[in-house]
């Protein structure tokens, strides 16, 4: 059996998105930015799919920006806002994805920003309280706080970070990558400034993502060279992909709840057959359910010989998964996010995370691989 647990870091493609993408690919070569008709017509397709995003997201289309990706996007909020509001100082989290926490660090190494890193406990929940105080000793800062750790499966209060936000007069950007098309975002009732979506988190193809700018905000682009995305991102726009991720999450609106009460059962169904079948299993996170991503599951096992082993003999046996988030594949300094909750380096973890199209099968199949392995340590 091969069994893909690592949809974090990647999903498969919806067979309708393919079908959408195909017919674009097939049918509307014509380059959005030219005045003829074969232009013409592929620049409508291009809008539609702002509007379908937009509309999902209760904003305005005026307001999304597509991208390459999530990282672009981050990216893109974070340099080009703290450089239009002549920002000072910065403020996230440790745990953060490195699109957003290397960025901030090469700004402070670069003497443009002073950074501070909120506190995390051990289940990794960020200090609102110690949030508050900073932006009380400095207003008009710039803060970026994900809504969902892409390791952990934590979910951050963004709203209330929002509120806490706009009572300082901060700048808040979240990378909400982990939870768009997972979970509901109305932004006519959220305090935020920027937001980023990866259409590959959510069943859409790799390659191309999105930024949302608060209408109030003027930032300049990141990338020159064309009058695309309305003057903000030059370059021919990836239409196809463009496509496929208006696809993907419309799609995901639409089976948002049958796919949350799914997937949470397979989550579930893992973490209590881990707990019956394997002792000294814990789990690294927030475990509360209400406060943990559907789709993600970090294990922390008690086979203390086997190191990065464990994943190797997992994918011999067919099992893809995760040693932490998929972007530090290949490294050997190990996960920034197990370090900053003090995870017990001798312990090897695992991301385990699901998509709709896991099964309860594929549980038992991974479940036993991991007692079998453990067994041998």
């Amino acid at each position: 059996m091969q069994v893909y647990f690592d949809n974090a870091a990647t999903t498969a493609l919806d067979k309708n998105v393919i079908e959408a993408m195909v017919k674009t690919l097939t049918e509307n070569f014509g380059n959005p930015s030219s005045i003829h008709a074969h232009g013409r017509e592929t620049k409508t397709i291009i809008e539609q799919a702002r509007r379908t995003v937009a509309k999902l997201l209760n904003t305005s289309p005026s307001e999304i920006f597509f991208t390459s990706g999530g990282t672009e996007a981050d990216n893109m909020a974070i340099v080009r806002a703290i450089e239009a509001y002549q920002i000072t100082h910065a403020i996230t989290s440790p745990i953060e994805h490195h699109a957003v926490l290397h960025t901030l660090e090469e700004l402070e190494k670069a003497g443009k920003i002073h950074l501070d890193l909120l506190e995390v406990d051990a289940e990794g929940n960020i200090n609102l309280a110690q949030l508050e105080q900073l932006l009380a000793a400095n207003p008009r800062t710039f803060v970026s706080l994900m809504h969902a750790n892409n390791e952990l499966g934590n979910l951050a209060d963004i709203k209330r970070i929002g509120e806490i936000c706009e009572q300082y007069q901060a700048v808040f950007h979240s990378d909400t990558v982990q939870t768009m098309g997972h979970y509901p975002h109305n932004l006519a009732d959220l305090k935020v400034d920027f937001i980023t979506g990866a259409a590959h988190k959510f069943h859409g193809p790799k390659g191309v993502g999105f930024l949302y700018i608060n209408g109030r905000n003027k930032i300049k682009p990141l990338i020159y060279g064309g009058a695309q995305e309305r003057n903000m991102r030059g370059g021919t726009e990836n239409v196809y992909g463009i496509v496929g991720l208006s696809k993907a999450l419309e799609i995901a609106y639409a089976e948002m709840d049958q796919h949350q009460s799914y997937i949470q059962s397979i989550k579930d169904y893992m973490k209590s057959q881990l707990i019956t079948q394997i002792p000294g299993v814990e789990f690294n996170g927030e475990q509360e359910t209400a406060k943990s991503l559907y789709t993600v599951l970090n294990v922390s096992l008690p086979c203390s010989n086997m190191g990065d082993m464990l994943l190797f003999n997992l994918d011999i046996k067919g099992i893809s998964a995760s040693g932490g988030s998929a972007c530090s594949s290949g490294s050997d300094i190990g996960s920034h996010v197990l370090r900053a909750i003090k995870s017990n380096p001798d312990r090897p973890s695992v991301r385990f995370s699901f998509s709709k199209f896991n099964t309860i099968e594929e549980v038992d199949f991974v479940v036993a691989a991991l007692k079998e392995i453990c067994n041998h340590d």
